[in-house]
């Protein structure tokens, strides 16, 4: 039996400590482990971590070289497109690095892309086709039967 179901995201950084300056500047907080070599913040039922982007590889047992597209981007969904627009807005004056404007796009939504210091790509994203639980998190429909 395999959990369907993701605990953890870490991002290979190459400074912990201006990474986790730039998430906070955003409004993650911290969790109260404390550590120069890895940071922890709770997102809402998921833990992002910030670790060493050498030391990431050396555990996976991979190389740490490669740039570019890395075939993954994370997402927040939102309430509405004013809601995008500011979010958007909002991590640019925090440093990140917009990559591509809001726009609508051709699912029916509204998003825009930011990438963080070290190019971690991040969507901030309306989906009018899936509502929002009172904590934010999108709400999937059910399983067809």
């Amino acid at each position: 039996m395999f959990p369907a179901r993701i605990d953890m995201v870490t991002l290979g950084v190459a400074n912990v400590a201006a990474s986790r300056q730039f998430y906070e500047r955003l409004g993650f907080v911290a969790s109260g482990f404390d550590s120069k070599d890895v940071t922890f913040f709770d997102m809402n039922g998921t833990v992002l971590g910030l670790y060493g982007r050498v030391p990431l590889a050396e555990d996976a047992g991979v190389s740490d070289k490669g740039d570019g597209f890395r075939a993954v981007s994370l997402a927040i969904n939102l309430a509405s497109q004013e809601a995008v627009d500011q979010a958007l807005g909002f991590a640019e004056s925090c440093g990140g690095r917009i990559v591509q404007p809001v726009r609508e796009v051709f699912w029916g939504g509204y998003s825009g892309y930011f990438a963080d210091p070290d190019g971690h790509l991040w969507e901030i994203a309306y989906n009018p086709f899936f509502e929002l639980e009172e904590d934010g998190r999108m709400q999937l429909p059910p399983p067809a039967r």
